[in-house]
Formats: C-alpha cells, sequence, structure tokens
C-alpha cells in the first residue's frame, strides 16, 4: 500500500489560514474528491473539525493526540504512524485500493512526507496569506512524474498546477 500526500499549496507555501483554505478551488476539490474515493484518507483533528464531517465514499481516520475524542463515522488513531497501520489493513480489503491518501494539516504533512512515496500537489499560483505552511518539496528526493496547468473556473479563486511527484529511489 502506499502512502501518498494530496495537497494544495500556495506560491509562498501556504497551505490554510484559520482552520479552512484560504481559497475556492471547485476544480481541484472535484478532481481531489476523484482521486480519493474509495480509499482510506487520514487527517489530523484540526483538519477534520475544518472539514466538519466524514468525507464520503472514504474510510476517514482522523489522528489526535486526545484518547478521549471520537467522532461518527470516523475511525480514531493516536499517532500517524498508527494511522497508517490502520489505513493500510483496512485498505486490503477495499477493492482496488493500492494507495492511502494523506490530506492534512501542516503537523501531519510534516510528519507523513518522510513515509509518503507520492505527492499529488495542486499549485496554487498565488501567495495568499495563511498560517498552516507546508515544507519545501526537496527537488533532490522528489521527481516530477506528470504535471497539467489548469486555468480557474468560474468557480475557482485562482488558477492551478496539479503536479504528481515520486519520491527518488536510491541506485546503490
Amino acid at each position: 500500500m502506499h502512502v501518498a500526500i494530496h495537497v494544495a499549496i500556495a506560491e509562498n507555501g501556504v497551505i490554510g489560514r484559520d482552520g479552512g483554505l484560504p481559497w475556492r478551488l471547485s476544480t481541484d476539490l472535484k478532481r481531489f474528491k476523484a482521486d480519493t474515493m474509495g480509499k482510506p484518507i487520514i487527517m489530523g483533528r484540526k483538519t477534520y473539525e475544518g472539514i466538519g464531517r466524514p468525507l464520503p465514499g472514504r474510510l476517514n481516520i482522523v489522528v489526535t493526540r486526545d484518547k478521549a475524542w471520537r467522532a461518527e463515522g470516523v475511525e480514531v488513531a493516536h499517532t500517524l504512524e498508527a494511522a497508517i497501520q490502520l489505513a493500510t489493513v483496512r485498505g486490503r480489503r477495499m477493492t482496488g485500493v493500492d494507495e492511502v491518501c494523506i490530506i492534512g494539516g501542516g503537523e501531519i504533512y510534516a510528519q507523513a512526507l518522510p513515509l509518503a512515496e507520492r505527492l499529488h500537489v495542486t499549485h496554487v499560483l498565488a501567495a495568499v496569506d495563511g498560517d498552516a505552511h507546508f515544507p519545501p518539496i526537496d527537488p533532490d528526493a522528489w521527481q516530477v512524474v506528470s504535471s497539467r496547468e489548469i486555468a480557474s473556473g468560474e468557480k475557482d479563486s485562482h488558477a492551478t498546477r496539479y503536479t504528481v511527484y515520486e519520491r527518488r529511489r536510491e541506485i546503490v
């Protein structure tokens, strides 16, 4: 089971503001839904609370240190590693699933980056104000395998570039 990060990042590294997204990207949300549908998704508690509900059609796993925290329709894990293990075990029982999707937020992304094999990045073609950031993507560690420019649609605040990166393999 591959570990993949799904994230939208502004030119200045911003991924969030005040517990939510600092942009409107309807076109990208449709792609995100299609890419993650039927797969296990892992998110931090703050990201879950920003969304406000489990995302339908996916196994929702929320990472929180709070041992008493519960929400209907989600599985709870207390570490990212436990969440990935749960997603892997449950994902193997799901038809056609080969990927565990990490969907935020900043703390979870920072922990997941060394474990991920693939990045699905929507580069928001603007610098925006925000309080959550994604670490820089190191070109020595990651290679672009596909990329496409997406003009802003009528319900989008910005144009984007959707890029898939894969971790470079060390040559022995």
